[in-house]
């Protein structure tokens, strides 16, 4: 299976988790064991073996945790507020639907590591702008954002290349 072939697995659940947002359901696309391996591979491919891989829960925990596997790497979970046993540092940001918070172990990341950043989707930018806050915090710098699916209509690209100009982004469809 191609790509493109795992990407029409997708599903859009209108009015999810609340009237006028457009959920887009991935769990058929994992629920393929070849249209999971076409996603991990195309997002190995912008890797290089030993590349740290950080996923964003909940979604692109799943993903990343496969990247890393697949490049040989270690993975950073960035989880939601008080999901971490250790110390942590966290980060809070706005969602097109209201308000979050992120969190990583303060041990993480090595000090001038170079992080692949993924997540399932990007649409107003907040979530992955404060994993890239943590993750500069921790002392590693973003190398490239991967996403599934971003929903071009809500700016995220446009706003994370006005804060961080330096970072790729990478989305595998625009709707």
């Amino acid at each position: 299976m191609d790509v493109k072939q795992a990407l029409s697995l997708i599903r859009e659940i209108p009015d999810y988790p609340k009237p006028g947002v457009r959920f887009q359901d991935i769990t058929p696309l994992l629920a393929s064991g070849e249209a999971f391996s076409a996603i991990t591979k195309k997002f190995a491919s912008f890797g290089a073996p030993g590349t740290l891989v950080a996923g964003i829960e909940a979604r692109g925990f799943i993903i990343a945790a496969a990247v890393a596997h697949e490049l040989g790497s270690g993975f950073i979970p960035i989880r939601k507020s008080g999901k971490l046993p250790h110390t942590v540092i966290s980060e809070s940001y706005n969602l097109e639907y209201g308000n979050d918070t992120l969190e990583v172990h303060v041990d993480a990341i090595t000090a001038g590591t170079a992080v692949m950043l993924i997540d399932d989707v990007l649409a107003t930018g907040g979530t992955f702008s404060a994993a890239i806050e943590l993750i500069n915090r921790s002392g590693g710098h973003v190398m490239h954002l991967l996403t599934i699916l971003e929903i071009a209509s809500l700016g995220g690209r446009a706003r994370l290349h006005v804060k961080y100009p330096h970072i790729n982004i990478s989305s595998l469809v625009t709707a």
